[in-house]
């Protein structure tokens, strides 16, 4: 019997897979599916990796585009009681002549009424303080897990990512019987006897802190541990030789490596909390501005479909602010490293 021919590392990837691989790509490659599907996308002058790339645009296109093209429709309606809430934006005024009515004064009420941009402000200051939060809590907690050894780092990961396994509804109303007067947090103070009577802790801002920290500290955990996971260990030894204390090679080193982990999981929990619906509505006082509260108001409470719209609208473009900074540091970044 013939030896089989050893591969070397440099050989393609189709050669280095097994026998049993390669008769099975043959397979797949010969089936009509294939076959239609190959000379489809050769057509259209499209290869495997451009089909491949199109599939997330795609998707982007038919769920983010149009329902946002929908609702920029909408922002520049006028309302009628009617169903729908709104007027058409297209009308035809005779047989051949088409109209657009285009009504910004929506747009302009936003500015206008003072309630809609002191929700905009209180919205970005409780998503900012609840990010920091997160930062705070969460960079200590994947370095931990980061420098954890094998066997206890899937443990430590697997009760990061637990918590969603549960419905979101269900564990922000167990906050509730935490945090209220007679929950189990006021019963435990009162029992050691560190507090003499209940304290107010439901419906209050801070309830919405905590709430919003516990929902999205995951979201601040995961971006950073993936970072800090693939952190050369001989850079903190290098720096350690040159006589570098740990918490200054932690400073010098670990930190700034660790940016781009700290911008994604910042985003990851800035942009949902700034719409934040959920959490205000359960844990927060009915008196709690939020963004998201008064778009549900407009929406289902007032049915102002156009005004709602055009919120909704204000607030994505907020959105984009903070969005765009994150790409313009990772360029900065990406420009530093080629240099």
């Amino acid at each position: 019997m013939i030896a089989p021919k050893p591969l070397r590392a440099d050989s393609p990837r189709s050669e280095r897979s097994s026998p049993g691989t390669q008769l099975l790509l043959r397979y797949l490659q010969s089936l009509p599916p294939y076959r239609w599907t190959q000379s489809r996308l050769v057509k259209w002058g499209l290869t495997g990796r451009s089909a491949a790339v199109a599939v997330p645009y795609f998707w982007l296109l038919l769920f983010f585009l149009v329902p946002f093209l929908i609702v920029l429709k909408i922002a520049f309606s006028d309302t009628q009681i009617a169903m729908p809430p709104y007027q058409p934006l297209f009308q035809w005024a005779g047989e051949k002549v088409l109209t657009i009515k285009l009504n910004l004064g929506n747009f302009l009420f936003l500015v206008e009424d003072n309630l809609y941009w002191k929700a905009y402000l209180n919205s970005v200051k409780v998503a900012a303080i609840s990010t920091v939060l997160c930062l705070l809590i969460g960079y200590p907690m994947a370095y931990a897990i980061a420098r954890a050894d094998a066997t206890r780092r899937n443990m430590l990961l697997m009760m990061v990512i637990l918590p969603f396994w549960t419905s979101f509804l269900l564990r922000v109303y167990a906050w509730i019987g935490l945090l209220k007067t007679n929950g189990l947090i006021n019963n435990f103070l009162m029992w050691v006897g560190v507090i003499d009577q209940p304290i107010v802790m439901l419906q209050t801002d801070f309830a919405i802190y905590v709430g919003i920290v516990y929902s999205y500290l995951p979201f601040m955990i995961l971006p950073l541990y993936s970072n800090l996971e693939k952190l050369d260990l001989t850079l903190l030894e290098a720096a350690a030789d040159l006589g570098c204390r740990p918490f200054k090679a932690f400073l010098k080193v670990t930190l700034p490596l660790s940016k781009p982990g700290i911008y994604a999981g910042s985003m990851l929990v800035f942009i949902p909390a700034v719409g934040e619906f959920v959490i205000p509505s359960l844990l927060g006082a009915p008196e709690s501005l939020m963004i998201g509260k008064v778009l549900w108001t407009e929406f289902f409470s007032n049915r102002d479909w156009p005004v709602a719209s055009a919120v909704a609208i204000a607030l994505l473009t907020l959105l984009v602010i903070p969005i765009g900074f994150l790409m313009h540091l990772q360029n900065e970044e990406a420009r530093a490293a080629r240099r």
